[in-house]
């Protein structure tokens, strides 16, 4: 009989594969929980969600509420960084069924006295649970209830809201059945929310080819926190391979004074956990960490994890790679890309313990030196359990850091990435154009299970990806591409100054730069100022005052009819901050249209006046209808209008 079970709990959410993956959540952010629970019979069934911290010793209970056709629902907000776990815990009420029972008898007129009695022995269950005033007046029932002398006092109090209360919030779990247990992982606010600034530290000095250094970078800092900033990545600092180094413009020869690419790395100079020699030294990075955190600014690093054919690695550690009969290493590959300048490691190697030893050994050094926030190059071409390993070992003793994946495949090696512990990833964002991919996009993104486990950060472009939209394109494109990542995603990057300078000259026919910095060293006038750049700081700190663009999941997109405008509307969880989009997709000629205003979301009736705040103007209209017609001119390809009820 101890086995027995009554209550079935199915199809608990969020989960990911069942349980095996844990969901993801910030500080402060609500879970929601789902379950059908279900009976044989019509009995009154309680449910609960219990959950708890991992360094919590009790359970947390709170009480699910049913929706309808046996779907269940509950919420608890996670305060702390770490892991919770929670499950789902079902009872038949037999209390609650007394009563529901009772009180159809004394409706349809039917004398209940042996009912009552029954009672007796539900009121008894609960005597030692509640408070003295409680039990003052449960004593009392206990009394009227057998009585037949008090038969009117007594129908009457058994159907009180009070008795059904007391019932509820102390239910005897009778044959309970209990769910398993699952996850989730609660990061800090940065993981939901970040905006990203690259540039190359080699470019950063004031004179023309001249090496950058960490002191130059120093001097940009207070620019980038000015456009409303806070992670300033890094590509990779490392000393750069000098065997097979990479010329200007990919050229498979390097001539004199060509610097390579800095993701070819390790050389004489050292490999992952030293500095090119004229970036600066140790001391002068963590003065830049230390100014960036003065800036109100994080560094991220690159965690790069190739190696030049001169890495100390392959001398001191010859197993870490596969050697072909000839005595050479086949050089990475990504079709129709090739990377004559790196060796692939070799993940299969009988020496991987040691292997993976060091690649932890290497984030544990920098995160000494002060960095939580890494950009991982290429993950999708090692391992997964390798990266569930790495990331578990950090996250225990550093739940600061934070993986971004830069894998641009396939879309299920993307989510796999994101299962095994990656915080965020890059996405498709930098090819979605029109209206219905954009849409179609983002509701994979928001309304699947991807918005339990995946954070998206949206991109415009990288050092690696200049987009044939952005390939000499206007001001207004790139506008129009910045505010559709900011708005849309809660987590943004730019590869500067490359954008906000609108230097896009392409190699003919392909989506990369011409002259790319990723193989040479560029001098750029950091003091200029433009309208990109003034309108990309604008909705920055629109971001930063206006949680409903901290999160990306709570969207919802409406309808105007006409292809060339996209119109969305987005809220916090709570919907304190309410925030209606519309967004020109033509950088060319003016768009208009008549926008379908979500009333019943907004809880307002036709008629009634909301005001529209453009945040970017500060101009403030008045909508009164359900329709309202809208114009965006190349000019201005956008309104980010703030709700007020």
């Amino acid at each position: 009989m101890q086995d027995q079970r009554r209550v079935v709990i199915d199809y608990v959410s969020p989960s990911v594969n069942c349980g095996e993956f844990y969901i993801k959540r910030v500080v402060n952010e609500i879970v929601n929980i789902e379950a059908y629970i279900m009976a044989d019979g019509h009995d009154v069934l309680g449910a609960s969600v219990l959950y708890k911290h991992e360094k919590a010793k009790k359970w947390q209970e709170t009480r699910m509420r049913l929706l309808s056709n046996d779907e269940w629902q509950a919420a608890f907000t996670v305060e702390k960084q770490g892991f919770y776990t929670y499950k789902v815990q079902a009872w038949v009420d037999y209390a609650l069924n007394w009563r529901h029972g009772l009180i159809r008898k004394i409706n349809d007129g039917q004398h209940v006295r042996s009912e009552l009695l029954e009672g007796v022995q539900f009121i008894e269950a609960i005597l030692d649970k509640v408070n003295a005033e409680d039990k003052t007046y449960l004593n009392h029932l206990y009394r009227i209830f057998q009585d037949e002398n008090d038969y009117g006092e007594a129908i009457t109090e058994a159907s009180t809201k009070k008795l059904y209360e007391l019932f509820y919030n102390n239910p005897v779990k009778i044959l309970e059945n209990t769910s398993k247990e699952y996850r989730v992982y609660v990061d800090r606010k940065k993981a939901r929310f970040s905006t990203w600034y690259e540039f190359f530290p080699r470019s950063a000095s004031e004179k023309e080819g001249v090496h950058g250094t960490f002191k130059d970078c120093e001097r940009l800092l207070p620019r980038i926190k000015n456009m409303g900033f806070d992670v300033v990545y890094l590509p990779p600092i490392h000393p750069i391979g000098e065997v097979n180094r990479k010329g200007k413009n990919n050229t498979t020869e390097a001539k004199d004074g060509d610097v390579g690419s800095t993701w070819g790395v390790g050389s004489k100079h050292g490999g992952h956990k030293d500095i090119h020699p004229e970036l600066g030294s140790l001391s002068d990075f963590k003065s830049l960490i230390k100014k960036a955190k003065e800036n109100n600014l994080e560094i991220a690093m690159d965690y790069a994890l190739q190696a030049a054919p001169d890495h100390p690695w392959v001398k001191d550690h010859p197993k870490w790679f596969k050697w072909r009969p000839d005595g050479t290493v086949q050089y990475a590959e990504n079709p129709p890309k090739k990377y004559q300048d790196i060796l692939p490691i070799y993940w299969e190697s009988e020496d991987y313990k040691n292997l993976w030893k060091e690649c932890l050994d290497i984030l544990m050094y920098w995160i000494d030196c002060g960095i939580h926030i890494f950009r991982v190059d290429n993950p999708h071409t090692k391992p997964f359990y390798f990266w569930h390993w790495i990331i578990a070992k950090v996250k225990a003793k550093h739940p600061d850091v934070i993986f971004l994946a830069e894998a641009f495949t396939a879309p299920k090696v993307m989510q796999q990435l994101a299962k095994q512990g990656y915080t965020q990833s890059y996405t498709y964002f930098t090819w979605r154009e029109s209206k219905h991919e954009l849409i179609e996009y983002i509701e994979e993104l928001t309304k699947s299970e991807l918005r339990e486990y995946m954070q998206p950060n949206f991109w415009p472009n990288t050092p690696d990806i200049n987009p044939y939209h952005l390939q000499g394109a206007n001001e207004s494109m790139h506008m129009l591409r910045y505010t559709l990542a900011a708005t849309l995603s809660s987590c943004i990057g730019i590869y500067g100054p490359v954008f906000e300078y609108m230097h896009s000259s392409p190699l003919l026919g392909k989506e990369e730069y011409l002259n790319s910095e990723k193989f040479q060293i560029t001098h750029y006038d950091w003091d200029i100022q433009n309208k990109l750049i003034t309108i990309i700081s604008k909705i920055n700190h629109i971001r930063h005052n206006n949680p409903a663009l901290q999160q990306t999941n709570n969207i919802k997109f409406c309808h105007i009819a006409n292809d060339n405008l996209i119109a969305f509307y987005k809220w916090n969880d709570d919907r304190t901050n309410e925030l209606f989009v519309v967004i020109s997709l033509d950088s060319k000629h003016s768009q208009q249209g008549n926008v379908q205003v979500p009333l019943h979301d907004l809880k307002v009736h036709h008629g009634q006046n909301i005001e529209m705040h453009d945040l970017i103007t500060d101009s403030r209209y008045n909508w009164n209808s359900e329709w309202c017609y809208v114009e965006l001119h190349p000019t201005m390809p956008f309104h980010i209008f703030k709700i007020n009820k």
